[in-house]
Parts: structure tokens; sequence; C-alpha cells
């Protein structure tokens, strides 16, 4: 049930429906009373009812970080800031450090009236709680989602992305390819793993059990799991790396063991990190477009913050295959495709 749904049975407009939710004052007692009924007679819970028709504006944005110290977010987050300030919103920061506990720690902000809305830029909470918010305040999902959620969500296709940089080093002619993931209980992680896989069926390749590594996002991790990579008897020739940072420290463990990159190994990672561009060699990766999601996932919460109804659910933005040195486009391989 949305707020054009209520307006259409009492027969009035959207901004009539939203003026009886936060200014009840400017409309007639008649229509007031015509609104209402239709909202009590349909069950409808608007944001604004749900939080027992809170009038007063904090003017505050809380945004919810899964671990601040990821260089992803930054612009991400440099995305939101300008949008909400541009606006006059502040921005209250939420660091969970990947714990869902505080996670739910922060969203208890709302529940106290300290802030008008919530991105998510996590979507670690279980699918029931997640609608039982959105059905309570105003709440958009960047980066993460959760598929089939009625919650505005602002993302990339990583299907699609993932595919498409493994489908560059099969046409580069590499067919040994591992890839290196983050937490499988992360989406982000299980559609990245998707296209990797889609991609190798499409060109009637095997998926080598033992080249699916799992790591934790960090530089660290990546080396580890590529150390796992490298003690193989048959080493794969690529790998696509879940995000920049893992891939890096793949690209300093393949070194650490004596092998160059790409000569011996070939590397891609993912999120284009202007690091990326500068360490040697220069990653191939595929570029998110980190500023433009958070500004476009805070003009969506603004909107409904402002009462307003967003039809549309899903926003996906384009990414861009980033070709470097790393994945060694330059080098003479054989395309057997």
């Amino acid at each position: 049930m949305k707020m054009s749904d209520v307006a259409k049975l009492a027969n009035v407009s959207p901004a009539t429906v939203s003026r009886v939710l936060r200014q009840p004052d400017l409309v007639s007692e008649e229509t007031k009373q015509k609104v209402l009924q239709v909202i009590e007679e349909m069950n409808y819970k608007p944001h604004m009812i749900a939080s027992q028709f809170r009038t007063k504006e904090t003017k505050i944005i809380l945004v919810v970080v899964p671990d601040i110290t990821r260089p992803f977010f930054s612009e991400v987050l440099r995305g939101i800031e300008h949008t909400a300030v541009e606006n006059g919103y502040q921005v209250i920061l939420g660091d969970t450090e990947n714990d869902i506990e505080r996670e739910k720690e922060y969203i208890d902000l709302l529940y106290k009236k300290q802030a008008d809305g919530a991105l998510l830029l996590t979507a670690r909470m279980n699918r029931e709680s997640l609608e039982k918010l959105s059905n309570q305040f105003p709440i958009v999902l960047a980066c993460e989602y959760v598929d089939g959620l009625d919650i505005p969500t602002v993302s990339i296709d990583n299907v699609s992305s993932a595919r498409k940089v493994t489908e560059h080093l099969i046409n580069l002619g590499y067919r040994r390819i591992a890839h290196i993931t983050a937490p499988m209980n992360i989406i982000l992680s299980r559609d990245r793993l998707g296209g990797f896989q889609q991609a190798m069926k499409k060109h009637h390749l095997k998926v080598n059990p033992e080249y699916i590594q799992e790591g934790d996002y960090g530089i660290d991790s990546g080396y580890d799991q590529m150390v796992k990579l490298l003690s193989l008897d048959n080493k794969p020739e690529a790998v696509f790396v879940f995000n920049d940072e893992m891939a890096l420290g793949a690209v300093k463990a393949i070194q650490d063991h004596g092998l160059s990159v790409p000569e011996d190994i070939a590397v891609v990672g993912f999120d284009n990190l202007k690091i990326a561009s500068i360490f040697n060699p220069h990653m191939t990766t595929i570029d998110q477009p980190k500023y433009e999601i958070g500004k476009k996932a805070t003009n969506l919460l603004l909107t409904l913050m402002k009462g307003g109804t967003i039809e549309k659910k899903k926003f996906v933005l384009e990414d861009e295959l980033i070709i470097r040195e790393s994945c060694g486009s330059k080098l003479e391989k054989s395309l057997n495709v």
C-alpha cells in the first residue's frame, strides 16, 4: 500500500495525504477525517504514522557503514555528505565493523528520533527486520542489497560486472582462472562468484573448486588466499579478486614467491580504488560510480523523508571495465575462446 493508493481511495492528491500526516492543521477537518479513515481501513503504515506522527525534523541522516576503514566507502560517503549538506541536512556516521548487533544499536537512533531517516550501506539484518524498519522509517539501501525487498536500493549489477571482467581474462587466452571471494554470507560475494561462474560456463571452462578461496576484504586476506592458490600443484594462470584491496595483497603474495604479474599470473580486482591506478603493476578492475551511488541514494532518501513516494525500487548504475597492466592485456596470449 502506497501513499498514492491512499490518495486515490480518498479522492485527494498525494500531497494532501502528506499534509494530513505532517501538517494536519493545514487541512480541513472533513478532508483529514476522510484520509484518516482510508488509512485505518487499509491498514496503511506510512513512515510518519509508525513514528507517532512526528512533525519535528532533526535534519539529520543516519548512515550505517559495515567497515569505515575500507577505502571503497570514502567516495560513497562523500557523495552522501555533499548531497545532504546541499539540502540542509547533517550526517551521523555509524561504523558497525561488520557486527550485526552494532548495526541494530545504530538503528535505535531512529526509534529515539535522533535522525529522520537512514542510508544503509550494509544489509546484514534479516529480511523481516528490514521490512519492519522500512515500514516505520524512511530507509534506502546502497551498495549492498537484498533481492526482492520492497526498499529503494542503489547499486551496480554485480553479477554482470563480475562476468564482464572474467570474460576479459578468458578473451586474453587464460583458462585456469581462480577467484578470491569476500565472506560468502554477503550477497555481493555470492553475486560476483555467480558472475565468474557464468562466464566460465559460457566458455565451457571448468571451475576448479580449489580455485575458489574465501577472504575477508582486506589486503592481508588477499595475500593469504593467494598463498593457498600458489601452493597448488596446478597453479592458476589468472585470478579475479573480489575487491582491489585483496587484489593488491594477491599481487604482493605472487611477487614474494618470485613470480611476476602479469607475466606468470594475471590479477584483476574490483572497485577501481585510487591506489589501483598507481600500484605496480597498475590494476585492471571494475569501476563503480561510488560518488554517484552516494548521491543517488541520498536524493531518494530525501524524497521519502519529505513524504514523497518512490515507485521504482531498484536503481542500477553503470559500471566500467578499466583495463590496465595487471591482466596482461599487452602480452602475447593465444585466443582459443
